[in-house]
């Protein structure tokens, strides 16, 4: 297709979309954020930030390569060299909007995919190693794993193969419209491996380690919800009926999910709650977005519905099982997404854009199984190599900070900063500054004596 074929339609919807991904990474910064202590607000805030510098980094350099070359063998990994540093592309497009468009869209998957997992190792994680985890992790597992479920087969006019993709997408034939597995099974899976490399926080079960900033968790939410738009609906990577599908399904399985999360807690505790709410919100974008193509959007609201419930108690888990997922990675992510890509073999109809059958619609149990073997395959995966990748870090430059620093707060001893200035404004004395913005202001000058 020649440039004079695009469609400035799809283009801007494209670039759109990709602009409404990225903040969905600010947006997870504040819903981590408050989540939790004050302590270590900022450390969390932090992982997500840093995911975003080093995985555009990463994406441009090869990471794009190893997700969207031609395969290099089984389905497994794209050619690293086709595109290394995006050479080819800046002019290049096969489709309707440029092949840039969809390097920037997909860089934001990546990049957010990285973020989620932060939340499983709060209040306790080396800066300097999560940010080596993050690009260890992102080439080693994030970058296969996109191929396998992102990247399919093309053919020309003629039905000659142009280019071969990833196993799960084409050879499996297992749908995943949004990234359920490549994402959320994948940050999931890394997520409860890490929780168990690093340990659990102490005081965990003991001492009480409340949402210090329900607000910030609100506004997360919200920005997670509006930038998710862009994740679902723009994964139809053109302005047309399946992108409008995917968007109405993204509207009413996450409502439906933030009401069912609430009345479970209700019921199990007698509150409704904002943080749950919040939680809902998460869980039912999860669990929609493998499926926002495939199911009518009264199955959307049963899906949602189920996943509110699921969620819900599922990150009960933790207690009973004894392992420390801080923030609900493993009960929202994992388990949303297990449940979003494994329903479409039983909500999936033909009626919607991807035309496929689920079980409740005479398709049988063909989907079903297709969809199992791609979500265990990427959970199986994705938890070994993470394991192996921390335990190796924690073993070597160390992963966990140590206890004094710990209960000292993450903020203080990562980054030299706190998240909130607590000290009276008389403290210290109109026009008084111990150092810049930048330094923290952590010691007063040793001719200066300050007055409480």
């Amino acid at each position: 297709m020649s440039p004079l074929e695009l469609n400035s339609g799809d283009t801007a919807w494209m670039l759109t979309s990709a602009a409404l991904v990225l903040l969905m990474t600010p947006g997870l910064a504040l819903f981590y954020g408050g989540m939790v202590r004050a302590k270590s607000v900022l450390n969390m805030m932090m992982m997500s930030f840093g995911a975003m510098a080093i995985i555009a980094i990463l994406w441009v350099l090869y990471g794009y390569s190893f997700a969207f070359g031609n395969d290099v063998g089984a389905g497994l990994l794209g050619n690293p060299g086709e595109f290394l540093g995006l050479k080819g592309l800046m002019a290049e497009t096969d489709a309707s909007y440029p092949t840039m468009a969809f390097v920037a869209f997909q860089a934001m998957f990546a990049i957010i995919t990285v973020a989620l997992i932060s939340g499983a190792i709060a209040d306790r994680a080396k800066f300097s190693t999560w940010m080596i985890f993050a690009a260890l992790w992102a080439t080693i597992v994030y970058f296969p794993i996109a191929h396998w479920v992102f990247d399919f087969t093309l053919t020309d006019d003629n039905d000659v193969v142009t280019h071969t993709g990833g196993w799960i997408a084409n050879n499996l034939a297992a749908i995943d419209f949004a990234g359920g597995t490549a994402v959320h099974i994948n940050a999931g899976a890394a997520g409860l491996a890490l929780a168990l490399v690093l340990g659990k926080r102490i005081g965990f079960k003991k001492d009480p380690m409340r949402p210090h900033n329900l607000p910030l968790v609100m506004l997360g939410a919200g920005l997670l919800w509006f930038g998710w738009f862009g994740f679902n609906a723009g994964s139809a990577v053109s302005a047309g009926n399946t992108a409008s599908v995917a968007f109405v399904n993204t509207l009413v399985a996450t409502a439906a999910a933030s009401l069912a999360w609430l009345i479970t807690e209700k019921i199990r505790d007698g509150h409704a709650t904002s943080l749950g709410a919040a939680s809902g919100i998460v869980a039912g974008l999860v669990a929609i977005t493998p499926s926002c193509s495939s199911v009518s959007p009264i199955g959307a609201i049963i899906l949602g519905l189920v996943a509110g419930v699921l969620c819900a108690l599922a990150i009960g888990l933790k207690y009973k099982l004894g392992y420390d997922d801080s923030l609900d990675v493993v009960g929202v992510h994992l388990v949303g997404g297990l449940w979003g890509t494994i329903a479409i073999g039983f909500f999936a109809t033909a009626a919607a854009p991807a035309g496929v059958d689920g079980l409740f619609y005479g398709g049988g149990f063909d989907q079903l199984w297709r969809q199992a073997v791609g979500a265990f395959a990427v959970l199986i995966v994705s938890f070994v190599v993470t394991y192996l990748i921390g335990l190796i870090l924690e073993k070597t430059i160390g992963f966990r900070v140590d206890s004094d620093d710990e209960q000292r707060g993450v903020d203080q001893t990562e980054h030299a900063e706190t998240g909130y200035d607590l000290t009276p404004i008389g403290a210290l004395g109109r026009g008084l500054s111990f150092g810049g913005a930048h330094t923290g202001g952590a010691t007063a000058p040793k001719n200066q004596e300050v007055k409480a």
